[in-house]
């Protein structure tokens, strides 16, 4: 259940709904058909906060796939793919920024 203070959502553009999946940890986007997706241009997008509700409900009611779902402003590339426009969205889109010195140990 969303709290009150999570539904005040201001959109200023096209927002993704975004979470981290719980098996691995890696960064999800919640796509136009309800799974969740490895790559972001897959993403359903936002443009009101009412439908920005919508997908995180969606997300919310999902947490035994992704967890810490947020809204995510994106820009829309002239085809209207959705890509990062934060930093730090391009880091959770594209991976680590710097090489990683080993690969962890399969669970």
């Amino acid at each position: 259940m969303t709290s009150p203070l999570q539904r005040k959502l201001k959109i200023t553009g096209p927002t993704v709904v975004t979470a981290n999946r719980l098996a691995d940890g890696a960064a999800v986007w919640l796509a136009r058909d309800g799974r969740w997706t490895e790559r972001l241009a897959e993403a359903e997008v936002a443009t009101t906060a009412d439908a920005a509700h919508r997908l995180l409900d969606i997300a919310h009611a999902d947490e035994d796939t992704a967890v810490g779902a947020y809204p995510a402003t994106v820009a829309l590339s002239d085809g209207g793919v959705p890509k990062p426009a934060t930093l730090r969205e391009r880091i959770r889109a594209t991976g680590p920024t710097v090489a990683q010195p080993f690969q962890p140990a399969a669970l």
